[in-house]
């Protein structure tokens, strides 16, 4: 009798990865992202393969994830993936204190970020 699946959120033809609490500003992960958006998976991972940015490997790895999500769960072919939407949310932030002049603290905050990588699928140019 069980309850009945829930309806699938994406197309048929898309397929997500979600990375979560990644140690950086949603800010700097933002650029990293915006490098991707809407470029074929073959470019976007050279792209961030040779990115100078420290979180490139990261997400690099989310999107690889996607991609083979799109492979294996949902029969995709990866040579017509083209990055749909890469979506940078905000997670927690840790709040810690150091010591500054004449008694005072400075609060210094440490964000984390969630990445969305959305993967679809679009018919070959002939």
């Amino acid at each position: 009798m069980g309850k009945k699946a829930r309806e699938r959120a994406l197309a048929e033809n898309e397929a997500k990865a979600v990375a979560r609490m990644l140690r950086v500003s949603p800010q700097k992960l933002n650029l990293v992202a915006g490098l991707i958006r809407g470029k074929k998976v073959a470019t976007a991972l050279a792209d961030l393969e040779f990115s100078r940015k420290r979180i490139a490997k990261d997400v690099r790895k989310c999107l690889e994830s996607a991609i083979a999500n799109a492979e294996n769960n949902h029969d995709l072919d990866v040579d017509d993936l083209i990055v749909a939407q890469a979506h940078v949310g905000k997670a927690i932030v840790l709040k810690r204190f150091t010591p500054r002049a004449r008694g005072r603290a400075g609060r210094i905050e440490k964000p984390f970020s969630h990445l969305t990588i959305v993967v679809r699928q679009v018919e070959a140019s002939a």
